[in-house]
């Protein structure tokens, strides 16, 4: 952990390191990029890692490159069955199609499967002299952790065992003794591992006067840690450029000195804000609106959570809101990532929700699995048999609520008029009755009856006056009379999109059943 802290501005870092913040004039690539999605599957996939992977993903398809998916499975004790299937599952749902990941690639992609490799660049380590072994044992480091935390400093490992001779080492080894594997952390006059360029920060400096901790490398089971196995996977991966979340961003020193001690170049690093909840708390996976899942099981396309999570910390060069993933592609750049963080919001993703549902019901491609989906959704709000709802119906009732209608499970109660004929005798249906004076009713519903027993040939708004002329009462009142036998609702669609969508014999039902109604009253 570093002991201190300290962001300077590019005014205040040395003159290389200016040079080095200079390149924010020029912070797209120029060559295609290779970048990748490392979750670690201890849960389901949070929206913050779903924002990664995207931003990592339109990185790549931006600028010709290749998105890799990577599983950082070494905390073996934390795995959650399933997750990792999980992970790759919402990413196909998501429509983010990765080049290289598990059962895709010349490569192993689970960091269980590449023990060998991190066992391998450890002892590299340890031959250059940029590791040590520690035989220091738990008990020990818990108390230095207590006697450091008691006197108000941060804990850090004191190297105990950093300067022990090779034939205590061999003596401890022959003994068996367990150990863990550290890096020798540089010294902050010695590294300029702690000043560095993020896409996003801009220039930081983490350089403290006691430099940071020598990390773990490899456990005493011999398994690597985050921070080995990391850059060794970002090298031989030929990473090029690192999005990821900016909890991680403390971690960077750390991760650009070992590039350092194996003589590798670092990639480019931008750390995400984090996504926060109304209240300004952090959202995490415990959240309502965390897991990723959640949204799915909540109905939201996958067109419209994609096209949300992108404006969580990226903003367009217009004022476009409204974004295809392959308008996304072509449009996502490093210069509009935001410092900001930002807040979650169901509200705008139902507004989203909302024209990518109409989008995708124009889209012949994609409407007749909504439809299907619908057809489902709608027999179980209503217990009515699957067979018996046409899909005909369903085309019409989705057109018929548009906008408003976010999801298509809510279509049914939306307008259950649709696939049944109206109950009356409702608070609803009262309400609607109640806005055109008693003494027209009947008559309307007369004038109705006797206009509908031939053949309709005028719009339905000439007819709408034809009979507010028959019944002698104003226009309005035959609307809503229209509006109360054939919804039993105040409020709904327009009356002459109402009629279009109704079977004339329908519509001719709901007369005379209204008329009976209010005569039986």
């Amino acid at each position: 952990m570093l002991q201190s802290l300290r962001v300077c501005s590019r005014q205040t870092a040395s003159r290389a390191f200016s040079r080095q913040a200079g390149a924010a004039a020029s912070i797209e690539p120029t060559a295609p990029v290779r970048v990748r999605f490392a979750p670690s599957p201890t849960g389901m996939l949070h929206l913050g890692g779903l924002r990664t992977a995207l931003f990592n993903y339109l990185l790549a398809r931006r600028y010709g490159g290749e998105f890799i998916l990577r599983i950082e499975d070494t905390d073996q004790a934390r795995l959650v069955p399933g997750a990792a299937e999980g992970i790759v599952q919402m990413l196909e749902w998501a429509g983010l199609n990765f080049d290289e990941g598990p059962g895709k690639g010349p490569d192993k992609y689970f960091q269980s499967q590449r023990s060998d490799i991190y066992r391998k660049h450890a002892q590299e380590l340890l031959d250059r002299g940029a590791a040590y072994r520690c035989f220091c044992s738990t008990s020990r480091l818990e108390a230095l952790r207590t006697e450091q935390t008691a006197q108000g400093r941060a804990p850090a490992y004191d190297r105990h065992c950093a300067h022990l001779s090779s034939r205590q080492i061999d003596e401890k080894l022959r003994a068996g003794e367990r150990h863990t594997v550290r890096m020798r952390a540089p010294s902050a006059e010695d590294s300029d591992s702690g000043r560095f360029y993020d896409i996003v920060h801009r220039a930081m400096d983490f350089r403290g006067p006691a430099g940071f901790d020598d990390a773990v490398l490899l456990k005493s089971d011999g398994q690597p840690t985050y921070h080995l196995a990391n850059v060794v996977d970002d090298h031989l991966m030929r990473i090029t450029h690192v999005l990821r979340g900016e909890e991680w961003l403390m971690s960077t020193p750390k991760h650009r000195a070992l590039f350092t001690a194996f003589g590798w170049q670092a990639p480019q690093y931008a750390h995400l804000p984090l996504l926060m909840n109304p209240d300004g708390s952090k959202l995490s996976k415990r959240n309502d609106d965390g897991p990723v899942q959640r949204y799915i099981d909540d109905g939201y396309l996958p067109e419209s959570l994609v096209n949300y999570t992108a404006l969580l910390g990226w903003h367009p060069e217009t004022p476009q809101e409204l974004f295809t993933l392959r308008q996304l592609e072509q449009s996502f750049s490093l210069a509009g990532l935001s410092r900001s963080k930002s807040v979650v919001s169901r509200e705008r993703l139902d507004w989203l929700n909302r024209q990518h549902l109409r989008a995708a019901l124009a889209d012949p491609d994609k409407s007749a699995g909504l439809i299907q989906q619908a057809r489902a959704e709608v027999a179980a709000a209503s217990g009515l048999e699957t067979a018996s709802v046409r899909p005909e119906t369903v085309a019409t009732a989705l057109r018929l609520a548009g906008d408003r209608l976010t999801f298509t499970k809510d279509l049914y109660n939306a307008v259950p008029f649709m696939f049944g004929d109206p109950a009356l005798d409702t608070t609803a249906a009262e309400q609607a009755l109640i806005l055109v004076p008693h003494e027209f009713h009947i008559p309307i519903l007369d004038a109705l009856e006797h206009a509908l027993a031939s053949e309709v040939s005028e719009s339905w708004i000439g007819f709408a006056k034809s009979v507010a002329a028959a019944a002698q009462v104003p226009t309005k009142h035959v609307m809503m009379m229209l509006r109360f036998a054939l919804t039993g609702e105040r409020f709904g669609p327009k009356i002459p999109e109402l009629l279009d969508a109704l079977p004339v014999d329908s519509i001719k039902r709901r007369i005379r059943s209204a008329k009976a109604e209010i005569e039986s009253r």
